[in-house]
């Protein structure tokens, strides 16, 4: 038994490794939808399904709960899989509601009406899919007024990483900063919208500039899953350590994922 976290590819292993080491007594299984990556290329009903299935894999593995450490599949499965209804005993939570509250300096779990926040203008770089999704939009709603969304698909960015290629991934990076800056040439904030991207924080910071306050996931997260586990402590799960599997070719994910976190990673067949 231990808390499942899964992404398409790579990009969760940066909500993975915070996690891990602010939760070291917690065990971990780490599942990469790799032979179906990358997600925000899809249709909404193929992320869907395809999200469905893998979660329902971890809890069939014994990961009671489960974090979608992909803004792809959180933004066009989360809500969806809750109002359909989650089996008893088992629970799934996504990466982009601590994110919010973080922006709007909204405690976790704060279910107060909307109020009026200081950032009033706001950059959000994301996948295709989840740009599409309106999904940011409609869970800022829930918690803010009076915010600007400024949405920039950032095509090619989540390819460039897997394929290890950072030289192309920076490039699109600062190009989707420019395109962005064309329609919102003053953001107060920016958000980055993929576990993928943190790789690029430094790029895409130096590309909007020093006044920006940028918002990446891992930390947040991680803070957020320590205090749901704090009130939940039965669903940390009694396991040891943490598992990593695919869905593609093992010897390459691992290869991956090792040049990702800049140390030996090693995956198992699904």
């Amino acid at each position: 038994m231990a808390v499942g976290i899964f992404d398409s590819g790579l990009g969760g292993l940066t909500v993975w490794d915070v996690v891990a080491k602010r939760l070291p007594e917690v065990p971990f299984v780490y599942y990469a939808d790799s032979a179906n990556a990358p997600y925000g290329v899809r249709t909404a009903d193929d992320i869907f399904a395809l999200t469905k299935s893998a979660v329902e894999a971890l809890w069939a593995d014994g990961c009671d709960l489960v974090v979608l450490a992909c803004n792809t599949a959180a933004a066009n499965s989360l809500r969806r899989m809750q109002e359909a209804g989650v089996p008893p005993g088992k629970r799934v939570l996504g990466v982009f509601v601590p994110l919010i509250e973080a922006l709007t300096e909204r405690r976790w779990g704060d279910q107060s009406p909307p109020r009026e926040v200081a950032v009033k203008h706001v950059a959000l770089f994301a996948t295709p899919a989840t740009v599409s999704s309106r999904a940011f939009q409609r869970e800022l709603a829930f918690r803010a007024i009076g915010v600007d969304v400024e949405a920039q698909a950032c095509g090619g960015v989540v390819d460039a990483i897997e394929e290890g290629d950072l030289i192309l991934a920076e490039a699109l990076a600062r190009s989707h900063v420019d395109a962005l800056k064309r329609k919102m040439p003053m953001p107060e904030a920016a958000v980055l919208g993929c576990t993928h991207y943190p790789m690029l924080q430094e790029v895409f910071q130096e590309a909007l500039g020093p006044e920006v306050k940028v918002f990446s996931q891992a930390q947040i997260v991680a803070e957020s899953l320590a205090d749901y586990l704090t009130r939940h402590p039965q669903m940390a799960g009694t396991g040891e350590g943490t598992r990593f599997l695919t869905s593609g070719d093992p010897a390459r994910v691992s290869q991956g994922a090792t040049r990702f976190l800049r140390r030996q990673i090693e995956f198992v067949k699904a």
